[in-house]
């Protein structure tokens, strides 16, 4: 029945609000509800829902309305002033989980071989590890009430520049494997996407009373909901930059403008009623370790570890280096922590190019739903010690 898409969204919206009271009453983050209500509905708990096409699009229409409305909410003095300081925290967070990755499954693995395809691999999972997603600290930090301040607008600078620096490390790393794949390509795509911002800001700059002039309009909306959209598509598509990027620097831009207020006030229900539980449910929905081995289940727990400490550590490291007390530099570092979506399709890439075996997929997915679900928590507990 085609229609079964419906009831699958009426469960999806009922168990992610009813786990989010749930959790929010045991003074965690809704988010985590709505993550755990994935994995209770999903393959891995009661078998309700499995992830389709359809969900899967939705949700991802859900992280970059997520993301947009992240953008629209930052302090773009607060980013500006801190981006030094970001890019060094979004450096030594690539760095520190590359080297422990790496060391991980060479370790558990490779066990002393030197040969070039396993030492490859081995790189590759660290590559993986560097990965950052902060669409769940984002809604972590919003409800903490603290997307503006001066450790929110840190962990959103360096997870857009934490992408950058993966994207490049990824394509030096596929290159050693496939000759085909241009590392030069690959950085003049990121130059020319660094000249679409820049004009793109200025655009918005030298126009910002002609787009405030259409605040009391209901189509400003409208356009500014499209050309997130177009800024998704065109990071994606023509300069292989996660669309969760271009959908939070339009934002950022746009928040600069009076019409900030309004655009939010009218796109937050639509996105908090319908796309975004879609979004935190369809991540619980991958967990599924009917199939795990006991070698992988046991590096997977290595993994984990490494994840968490390598994006503590590194992050961490690179704010006490920037002058942050240890309090920021420990909030920091766990904004980092989450892997999410952004994992998986690095590791799916390496998977095309025969670098990750299928057998490791489990583990993967495992990290980047332990990494999700525990940020929201530590976070919260972080910031209620500040």
């Amino acid at each position: 029945m085609t229609e079964m898409y419906l009831l699958s969204i009426a469960v999806i919206l009922i168990a992610t609000k009813l786990l989010g009271d749930v959790t929010n009453r045991v003074h965690l983050t809704q988010v985590v509800g709505a993550l755990l209500a994935g994995v209770v509905i999903g393959p891995g708990g009661l078998g309700w829902i499995s992830e389709t096409q359809f969900i899967t699009q939705t949700a991802e229409i859900g992280v970059i309305l997520l993301m947009f409305t992240a953008g629209l909410e930052t302090d773009s003095r607060e980013m500006k002033k801190n981006m030094a300081e970001s890019t060094i925290i979004a450096l030594l967070g690539v760095i520190v989980p590359l080297i422990g990755g790496t060391l991980a499954y060479y370790l558990f693995f490779a066990r002393g071989q030197t040969d070039y395809d396993i030492i490859l691999k081995s790189v590759f999972v660290g590559v993986i590890l560097t990965a950052t997603s902060v669409s769940i600290t984002v809604e972590a930090l919003r409800e903490l009430g603290r997307l503006e301040g001066k450790v929110g607008t840190t962990v959103m600078g360096a997870a857009v520049i934490d992408d950058i620096i993966g994207i490049l490390v990824l394509t030096i790393v596929l290159s050693l494997k496939d000759e085909s794949v241009s590392v030069s390509g690959i950085v003049l795509k990121i130059c020319a996407y660094g000249v679409l911002l820049l004009v793109l800001q200025a655009l918005i700059s030298r126009n910002k009373n002609l787009i405030d002039s259409n605040l009391d309009r209901q189509r400003i909306t409208t356009y500014s909901v499209a050309a997130c959209f177009i800024m998704a598509f065109l990071s994606e598509s023509v300069f292989d930059i996660a669309d969760i990027t271009g959908a939070y620097m339009l934002g950022l831009f746009l928040s600069q403008c009076k019409i900030k207020a309004e655009v939010t006030r009218k796109l937050a229900p639509v996105s908090y009623i319908f796309f975004t539980p879609v979004f935190f449910a369809s991540i619980g929905l991958k967990v599924d370790v009917s199939g795990l081995g006991s070698d992988i289940a046991v590096f997977s727990l290595i993994l984990i570890l490494v994840a968490v400490i390598s994006k503590l550590a590194g992050c961490g490291l690179g704010a006490l280096i920037c002058r942050y007390d240890r309090t920021e530099a420990k909030q920091i570092g766990i904004g980092m922590i989450s892997r999410g979506e952004v994992a998986l399709i690095v590791a799916q890439k390496g998977y095309a190019a025969g670098m990750v075996d299928k057998s490791l997929f489990p583990a993967i997915v495992i990290v980047v739903i332990v990494t999700t679900m525990i940020t929201p928590v530590l976070l919260k507990r972080a910031m209620a010690r500040d």
